[in-house]
Order: structure tokens, then sequence, then C-alpha cells
């Protein structure tokens, strides 16, 4: 039988969370949940050990309370105590160990390690450097090591379990990982080939994620309206028909973002029965929008609006749009793109009866 033992008793203190952060919110899950969900959902495994703290242990227990292949192991106060309480509650014959803070480990990463082990008795997931490596001394490269033959290892790191068990009943101390044990009591282990995209998820930064939103509107021409696009009054004989302002360009905007947030439309927020909002100013309601985004901890990367409109002539006006909406967003001008098109005579923007917006954004969720 082959078995996994997952590493989630550490506490990631770089990550500078408070708290564990293989508990953090990942994909709809958490870390370790997505983790543990490559191991599950490969069949390659008859087992899942996953190492624990005491502090994490009921909130573990309850997340994988549901999955037949997954037993919690209490964990010890260094990474080699956890793996050898691991080993040590193992009943695989060849075991993979795996940090639980690699959530983007492949089927085709565990394969190559599995297939090394059986081939040469181990299996280190490794990838050529890219990068020249050195050895730091008080800040200084004490040592320019290069890169031409030099590997970063990651995990998971695949043996024989009865070999590592032996290996790891010898050692003293911690060590970073179970290929420098099985170094220094067995023999050098075999690389397999692993990836850069096989990464660990260290520091807070490394948490980030990014989720794009699209927004649409489209509202009717009608004279005796101001024309209104961008937070830019175009002067035109016909404007936009709406309880707002009837900025379309910001409508779709504003709905992308909501969207991207996973939180519903403009008119949960700004309903046009509510009088306070009568012919209100939509570039202010794009900052309460902004503002709403940035509670739930995203972060405008960039914007795109596409205006689909047969007339007025509107060029002269884009960068002033552009800029209105960058300084609401807190983006840089270069990263707001406004583009103007028209229907072509087709439909009711071709009949010159409206207007319409598609918006996308890319939003950077930080925790």
């Amino acid at each position: 039988m082959i078995g996994a033992i997952v590493t989630a008793a550490g506490r990631g203190s770089r990550a500078g969370f408070g708290e564990n952060k293989l508990l953090r919110p990942l994909g709809g899950g958490t870390v370790l949940e997505k983790t543990v969900a490559v191991f599950e959902e490969s069949g390659l495994f008859g087992e899942i050990l996953v190492t624990v703290s005491a502090e994490d242990e009921t909130r573990v227990r309850a997340m994988f309370g549901g999955h037949p292949l997954v037993k919690i192991v209490p964990g010890g106060p260094t990474r080699t105590k956890s793996v050898l309480n691991g080993l040590r509650a193992s009943a695989a014959d060849i075991v993979l160990v795996h940090d639980g803070a690699r959530p983007y480990v492949t089927r085709a990463i565990l394969e190559n390690c599995i297939g090394s082990v059986k081939k040469y008795g181990s299996g280190v997931a490794a990838y050529p450097a890219a990068d020249t490596l050195a050895r730091a001394e008080d800040g200084r490269a004490a040592e320019v090591l290069g890169k031409d033959g030099l590997y970063v290892v990651q995990t998971p790191q695949g043996f024989y379990r009865g070999d590592l068990l032996a290996a790891y009943e010898k050692a003293r101390g911690d060590y970073p990982d179970e290929s420098s044990v099985y170094a220094e009591f067995v023999s050098a282990p075999r690389l397999s080939l692993g990836s850069p995209a096989n990464r660990k998820l260290t520091y807070r930064e490394d948490f980030e994620s990014f989720r794009t939103g699209n927004g649409y509107d489209t509202h009717r021409l009608e004279t005796g309206r101001r024309l209104v696009l961008g937070g830019v009054e175009v002067p035109y004989e016909k404007g936009l028909a709406g309880h707002s302002d009837a900025d379309v360009v910001v409508h779709a905007l504003m709905d992308a973002l909501l969207s991207g947030a996973g939180l519903r439309d403009i008119g949960c927020y700004f309903p046009d029965t509510d009088p306070k909002y009568k012919d209100a100013d939509s570039v202010n309601l794009l900052r309460k929008v902004v503002r709403i985004v940035g509670e739930r901890g995203y972060k405008v990367e960039n914007a795109s609006v596409a205006l689909l409109a047969e007339r007025p002539k509107l060029a002269p006006y884009i960068d002033r749009m552009r800029e209105n909406l960058a300084n609401v967003l807190a983006v840089p001008f270069s990263d707001v793109g406004i583009s103007v098109t028209t229907a072509e005579k087709l439909g009711f923007v071709g009949r010159e009866e409206g207007m319409a917006a598609y918006a996308t954004v890319l939003l950077k969720k930080t925790f």
C-alpha cells in the first residue's frame, strides 16, 4: 500500500496571520483541504495521515470527518518529530511525505515520486534551479554556487516506509526535510521531477489570489437628460435615462467589481426605489463600491470597459473618463482601459435608442 503523510502541525509564523496558515481560506476551502484533496482525488493512496498540533486537532478532525482515507496524527514540537509520529502510525509500504503548505502539487508529481521509489528506493520532488544560488553569511554572498547541476528540492518526498522510519529513529535534533535524514542515515536520495508551480505558501504575499469580475449595463437615450459617461458630462442632444445620472460606464464597472468579489449587483446596494439615489453621481456610488469590496479584502489591479454607442464621437473624452476611474479605483491611469465602438447600425444601440457597456476587472485578494 502507498500512503501519504501531510505535515500540518506548524504555525507558519512567517506568514504573520496569528494562526496556522494551513487553515486560511483558499479556493473554496482551506489550504490544508486543497492539499489533501489532491492526494484523495489521485486514487493513488490507501491512507493519508495528517499531522496536526493539539491546538488545531479538533478543527482538523471536524474538517476531515467524512474522509475515510484521512487519519489525524498528533504532531510533535518539530517537523522531524511530526514525521516520525506519522511514520509510526502508518501501515503503508511506500510513504510520501508532503508539506501541507504546498496545495499546488499535481498527480503527475505524485506519480513521478512513486515511480522513483519503486525503481530506486527513493524519490524527492525537485526541479533544476533557474537562478544563480549563493550561500550567505552576514548579508554577503560567501559562496556563489551558480545554477548548473543545482536543483530546488520540494515535497513530496517518497521512500519505503521501513527505510525512512529506521533513519528517523536514529535522527537527533531537527532536520529540514526527509531527504536530509535519509541522506545522513541511508544514502543519497534519488530526485524525481517536480515543478516550480508546486510552490510552498510561506509568506503573506504567497496567499494573495486573483479574481475577475464582469459587469454589463444599458440605458435608454432620452431628450432632456444629461449624458454622463465615466464621470464626464458629454455635450449631446440626448442623455441616458435612469434613476441616478445613468452613467452606463460606471454602472457596468460597479457590477464587475461586486461580481468579482462574490457580491450582489448594484441594484441591491443602490435600489432605484430609494429617493436618496435620485440623480445620484455614479462616481460617488463607485467610491462606495470600492470601499465595499475593499472591506472583503479585495484591491483593484486593473479595469477595462467597452462602451457601445453610435453617437456622439467620444474620443476627446476617453482620457478624462480613464482619469476619473483611475482616481476612484486607486490604480495608475495606465491600468484603466476604455474602448468605444458602434454597433454598425444593429440593435437598439445601432438605432440610437440607447447605449451599453461591458466591464471587466481584476481583483487581488489580500489577507
